[in-house]
């Protein structure tokens, strides 16, 4: 069988290490069917190949798609110049993607759609979200419940239902929760591989990056604690089940 392709972009090693823990065991997938690269030590694999993997999962970063040039590292505009390198032949081929919170962006902004800060922003927390009509038909939301815990934490969002796609997930004060691109190219504004523990981990070490108030780091630990992971969880195995 072939491996995933597991793409991070953290540039925290403890995150990074903990992201891809947590997607595997969420997705039930072993260690020895994933090729994991990771943006933050260097650039994409110059012998990468799509056509060997099974499907693709591109994790989430601090970065923001819609960040004016001038306002991101060098390291965030290399990543984000290797991801959304890969969209191209992602979209053409229609190749098993996986795009988790940042990934929506970069996809979105591929297909031309508007993807910002002006609206539609969540502060890391649990929220409550919905499946929609053509979600319940999906295969990846097999098994999800109408309405689930969706662990969020994001600036900028998609502000219009890109082109080509189909609406599988909504929220109240994020409308575009998770869509899919042709038949097998899907993205998630939350992320599908969190719990409690992954989120009071990022809380440690994102608490001054912007997503939150310091001082509230400890109040959205414990409400984090609080979520039930089993949506997103379910949506990473059926990822993996549906391509591997």
């Amino acid at each position: 069988m072939k491996p995933f392709l597991i793409v991070q972009l953290r540039p925290e090693a403890e995150a990074s290490d903990d992201e891809f823990r947590a997607i595997l065991d969420k997705g039930g997938l072993p260690e020895a069917r994933a090729r994991r690269v990771r943006l933050e030590q260097g650039p994409m694999p110059a012998d990468l190949d799509l056509a060997n993997y099974a499907g693709v999962i591109v994790g989430g970063g601090p970065g923001c798609v819609s960040d004016a040039p001038e306002q991101k590292t060098p390291l965030e505009a290399r990543m984000e110049a290797a991801v959304m390198g890969l969209m191209p032949a992602v979209t053409r081929d229609d190749v098993p993607f996986l795009g988790c919170c940042y990934g929506i962006g970069i996809l979105a902004h591929h297909l031309g759609a508007p993807v910002s800060k002006e609206r539609f922003g969540e502060p890391v927390s649990v929220v409550d979200a919905r499946v929609t009509e053509a979600g319940r038909a999906d295969p990846l939301m097999a098994g999800v419940a109408d309405r689930f815990d969706a662990f969020v934490g994001h600036k900028e969002a998609v502000q219009a239902l890109p082109a080509g796609c189909v609406h599988l997930a909504a929220g109240d004060d994020c409308p575009f929760q998770m869509i899919r691109y042709g038949e097998n190219v899907y993205a998630t504004q939350f992320h599908p591989e969190a719990d409690g523990d992954v989120f009071a981990l990022r809380i440690r070490i994102y608490r001054d990056k912007g997503y939150f108030e310091p001082a509230d780091a400890d109040r959205l630990t414990a409400a984090a604690r609080k979520g039930n992971p089993d949506a997103g969880a379910r949506i990473l195995k059926n990822f993996v089940e549906r391509y591997q």
